[in-house]
């Protein structure tokens, strides 16, 4: 276990620097902004419970996502160190598990410090509703490691990843999204809880699934050493 603390802890280094205590502070400057819109007077409204899960968290926690996913494997290629990473015992796999596991812990300190802000300055909301952004985090952070890995290049992998994360977002009342929303009034006023709690339970364990199918792609596409160093 210390052994696998280190490495998540240099992984953490190589993804997002010396200043990687910083990163989870990032998301804090979308809050920052709509609180200043609120004190004055470009927002007329209060935030409700209602827009804590994709507005206020949710969005800019999968950026966040993107950004730190496109440097687990196509930050080796830009760097020149994949062939490094290929030489590590236990194999290339290893480090980029590090990586992920390092971007995961600052997804979820990053939540932890928005729901925080959010509850002080902006308005309360049950706890389920974190479970929301977390899992469309995850899925942005997988989706922009495989693509950045497919097309070798972090900012061709965010340039894909982008668009189809703000698609997503709009679709955020269906529940082939991985924003899906129960608490949006399209839903609530115009569903039957059963049906809520139903399709809750598809888009939930349907997540987790697509999210370890990404992760295995990725992390397959990686190891052909040959396809990665050429070109």
């Amino acid at each position: 276990m210390r052994d696998f603390a280190r490495l998540v802890y240099l992984s953490a280094r190589l993804i997002a620097g010396r200043w990687m205590w910083t990163v989870p502070l990032v998301p804090l400057l979308w809050l920052a902004f709509l609180i200043l819109r609120l004190l004055v007077g470009w927002e007329t409204e209060a935030y409700t419970p209602a827009s804590v899960q994709n507005g206020l968290i949710g969005m800019p926690l999968a950026i966040l996502a993107v950004a730190l996913g496109v440097r687990i494997i196509a930050g080796d290629i830009d760097r020149r160190t994949l062939e490094i990473a290929y030489t590590v015992p236990g194999g290339a796999r290893r480090v980029w598990i590090g990586k992920l596991v390092a971007a995961g812990l600052m997804l979820v300190a990053a939540e932890l410090l928005l729901a925080v802000v959010i509850v002080v300055w902006l308005t309360d909301f049950p706890i389920g509703a974190l479970y929301g952004p977390l899992q469309a985090a995850a899925f942005h952070l997988v989706l922009a490691m495989a693509l950045s890995a497919l097309f070798k290049s972090e900012v061709t992998g965010a340039l894909v990843t982008i668009p189809l994360l703000f698609f997503g977002l709009a679709l955020s009342s269906t529940r082939v999204s991985p924003f899906f929303d129960t608490t949006q009034p399209s839903i609530v006023d115009v569903a039957d809880p059963s049906d809520i709690l139903a399709w809750t339970v598809q888009n939930r364990i349907g997540y987790v699934l697509v999210i370890a199918a990404i992760g295995v792609l990725a992390f397959a596409r990686a190891e052909q050493r040959e396809q990665m160093m050429s070109g």
